[in-house]
């Protein structure tokens, strides 16, 4: 196996003028061959904390690199190392796949993740995804959970492919198949990512069709419609991990959007973690009102959610709180130790209360907008 190649990229610049270092990597995985990683932060910080992402259908690594950058985000993209993982074909303008290459199962690419952290020699990391992505990064956590911090879904889907998702998504794969991008392909991916193609009820209607035009932009110019076919059939294929829900160990956030066609799977998957787990303390479950996808309609909502989350590990808890009340912080530690993984802090401060002990367990601070709030132990937040 080859070491991993590095290939530096332009300075992507936020809104505020800073700029979010991103670097290119080659990953070589003894399943899935070589991946594209693109790293986004500077490492070397004795304390790093990593946040390891993979993307839904028809996207690549932009659609979370965006999130990152997003000016709620920047107190803890400044706090925090982001490592994009793109599945096989899918990145921006990719050559098509070699016909001898035998694309992975949706398990496959989730157990050689691990290559990813051994070879950009990462110890430990939270897992962020969405939709499909989601689905691989939970397999990811149950077959190295000693890796494994805590894992945020968005929108995912633990059963098996039902008979009328199968027999549409077999239709669609053919069309890609045959015929490239086209409007049944590009509005069932809308459908699979916003919840639907018309945007009567959405929260800000020409915002929302901005955005679906910028994905329709990328759909027809810059994916490999006869990749993209592979990883749909990848994700048809999937198997259901609602039944091995057991062996996720970590802390669980699962987010949903109330108009997404993944709300109620989500919803199902939630229960599956519940009637499993041993401690349902650390399993958080988030529907936001009025809203298809939450990564994009919400971005506000869904970094405060995280935010949240990842202080509830003993993460980043430095960053101020907003829209909370303030809780008190033990005075004994330093700001480096209170960026440490909790489980770090543990060892290191031995019969230290974290700083935020109850943050995962009921009652939770309040998630709201300035005008109404909404408690985060009801499941429904309440868009502007």
């Amino acid at each position: 196996m080859t070491d991993e190649e590095t290939v530096p990229l332009n300075l992507k610049i936020d809104a505020a003028g800073s700029g979010s270092k991103l670097e290119k990597h080659a990953i070589v995985c003894p399943t899935i061959g070589s991946i594209d990683v693109y790293v986004q932060g500077s490492r070397g910080s004795p304390n790093e904390v990593v946040i390891m992402t993979v993307h839904d259908l028809g996207c690549n690594h932009e659609m979370y690199q965006e999130f990152v950058d997003h000016p709620k985000m920047v107190p803890i993209r400044d706090r925090t190392v982001w490592v994009h993982v793109e599945v096989p074909g899918q990145g921006i303008d990719a050559k098509d796949l070699p016909s001898e290459y035998q694309f992975p199962t949706m398990q496959m690419i989730g157990e050689d993740l691990i290559c990813v952290l051994d070879q950009l020699k990462i110890k430990e990391v939270v897992c962020f995804g969405e939709g499909a992505g989601a689905n691989i990064l939970a397999r990811f956590a149950m077959a190295h959970i000693s890796r494994v911090l805590g894992i945020c879904l968005l929108h995912t889907t633990g059963t098996t492919a039902g008979l009328f998702e199968s027999l549409k998504d077999k239709m669609i794969s053919w069309k890609l198949d045959t015929m490239g991008m086209n409007s049944s392909a590009e509005n069932y991916l809308i459908l699979h990512r916003f919840g639907s193609t018309q945007f009567s009820k959405a929260r800000d209607k020409e915002e929302l069709k901005s955005i679906v035009e910028g994905y329709q932009e990328t759909l027809h110019n810059k994916i490999n419609s006869k990749n993209l076919k592979y990883f749909v059939d990848a994700f048809l294929k999937r198997t259901n991990i609602a039944e091995t829900v057991k062996n996720l160990k970590c802390p669980v956030l699962l987010v949903t959007g109330q108009l997404s066609v993944f709300n109620d799977t989500t919803r199902g998957l939630h229960q599956a973690i519940l009637k499993t787990c041993e401690d349902k303390a650390k399993v958080e479950f988030i529907e936001v009102a009025n809203v298809g996808n939450v990564l994009e309609e919400q971005p506000e909502k869904m970094a405060e959610s995280f935010q949240y989350f990842l202080q509830g590990l003993g993460l980043v808890s430095s960053v101020p709180m907003h829209n909370v009340h303030k809780m008190m912080r033990n005075r004994t530690m330093s700001m480096e130790d209170y960026d440490k993984p909790m489980r770090e802090r543990n060892n290191s401060l031995c019969g230290t209360p974290p700083a935020y002990p109850e943050m995962l367990s009921p009652p939770t601070p309040t998630l709201s907008s300035p005008s109404n709030d909404i408690p985060m132990d009801r499941p429904l937040i309440e868009g502007k």
